[in-house]
């Protein structure tokens, strides 16, 4: 492979053309403005694990009450991914962005004038929806306006500026709630939110029908490229999600999807703050502070899958066998934080969550095994799987805390024995993912 100009695209020429991609130029502008959208969707998603403390005080709370209302989040995401895909795919990533950040700004308004559960419950699941779309829009872009090593760096880089949204939703959450409270927050966000609206229906290109970003030379060349791919689908394939489900190596990352990386997500964004607090004796002060360090590490993991997985993937390590050999770190190191309980605090959370992250290089995987035609859908079928594996374990794990607890256990007993459910689960989508039929590598195009 030649050398890359620049860090989102490989362009063959400067004017972007080839292949439809997008100038460097105005690749950076387009990520740096789906970023800014992306960041603050992490700041929201994140926020209930600060929040978690003065929510359970103010409205009695449960701990499977704060696992069902960080879980209403991914409900609400999950229940769009499927829409979205199509959306996407017809529609184009600024229309669909657009409107769904919408919905999240009602949502963050909902949020503030909660005065009970339901009305938190119901804010959070708009919310959810509402920014659900703002990393598929983007991948589903990319799929299309970047070469395959370029779309592995941003999607890693995407995800650099989610960690630094969750790292907004720590420390800096925690020292603004006594000056302004969280009600006013959410309106914060909520006007925040409407200019990331502003700014991607000024910086992002057009979707001419399936033919990608605007411009005449770009679109004549991937209408061609997508008609010769939809001809090997049947009408009711070419709209629908069958072809993605049957994917054999779709089927092949599910499992991967919905416990490791959704559980990477649920402890990050929840479960880790009650495990410091309950489990560890961290105060909520430090509870906040360890997750920031946590958001902080898994930032700058982003950032380097970002600056190697190109050369990686030059020197014969794809996706594939990466989480092969790096997978099983984070059963490891999850088994330890079960095994030392009290004494596994930020820093074991942080190690679990970095080694888990090598489940992320999947997203661009599935992405490159499908056509561009159908890039939009299974990026959203894929990401369903993802976000309902991250309801189910973060309301799980909540539920089996209560459970144990309920049984006769200690508090630290009971959250050791949710993890070590959790870590069984973790165990056999790993050894599904090894004993599936190494076929359908990540740089294959899916044709039913």
């Amino acid at each position: 492979m030649s050398a890359e100009p620049s860090a989102l695209s490989i362009p063959a020429q400067d004017t972007g053309t080839a292949k439809g991609h997008l100038p460097w130029r105005s690749a950076i502008v387009v990520f740096l403005t789906f970023a800014f959208a992306y960041f603050l969707s992490a700041l929201v998603r994140a926020v209930t694990a600060t929040l978690a403390p003065t929510l359970a005080q103010e409205f009695a709370l449960h701990a499977r009450d704060l696992g069902l209302l960080a879980g209403g989040y991914f409900l609400g995401f999950a229940a769009m991914q499927l829409p979205l895909g199509n959306w996407l795919d017809r529609y184009g990533p600024r229309k669909v962005s657009l409107g769904f950040l919408g919905v999240a700004v009602i949502g963050c308004g909902v949020f503030s004038q909660a005065q009970g559960f339901g009305g938190l419950l119901a804010g959070r699941v708009l919310c959810g929806a509402g920014v659900s779309a703002c990393l598929m829009a983007p991948l589903t872009g990319y799929r299309r306006w970047l070469e395959p090593t370029a779309q592995m760096r941003a999607n890693s880089w995407m995800l650099m500026t989610g960690s630094l949204g969750m790292v907004a939703s720590t420390l800096p959450v925690q020292w603004a709630l006594p000056l302004v409270g969280w009600r006013p927050l959410f309106w914060g966000l909520a006007g925040l939110l409407g200019l990331a609206m502003l700014l991607i229906a000024w910086r992002v290109p057009q979707w001419q029908g399936t033919a990608g970003p605007q411009g005449a030379g770009a679109a004549r060349r991937d209408s061609a490229e997508t008609a010769q791919q939809d001809t090997d689908l049947n009408p009711t394939e070419a709209k629908g999600y069958a072809v993605v489900w049957r994917h054999a190596y779709f089927q092949r990352l599910a499992p991967l999807a919905f416990f490791v990386y959704g559980g990477m997500v649920a402890v990050q964004t929840l479960w880790a703050g009650p495990w410091m607090q309950k489990v560890a004796g961290y105060t909520p002060l430090q509870a906040a502070t360890g997750l920031f360090w946590i958001n902080v590490t898994m930032l700058c993991t982003f950032w380097t899958w970002g600056m190697v997985s190109p050369w990686l993937l030059r020197k014969g390590w794809g996706a594939n066998r990466l989480m092969l050999w790096g997978l099983p770190l984070s059963l490891l190191v999850l088994l330890c934080i079960v095994l030392a309980g009290p004494r596994a605090g930020a820093g074991a959370w942080a190690l679990f969550c970095m080694t888990s992250s090598f489940v992320s290089l999947s997203q661009p995987a599935v992405a490159l095994a499908f056509s561009q035609a159908l890039a939009g859908r299974a990026l959203s079928a894929f990401n369903l799987v993802i976000f309902a594996g991250v309801f189910v374990v973060q309301w799980g794990i909540g539920l089996a805390v209560d459970a144990f607890a309920a049984l006769g256990l200690p508090v630290v007993t009971a959250f050791q024995a949710s993890m070590a459910v959790y870590l069984g689960c973790n165990a056999a989508a790993y050894a599904w993912f090894v004993l599936q039929p190494q076929r359908h590598n990540a740089r294959q195009t899916a044709h039913p």
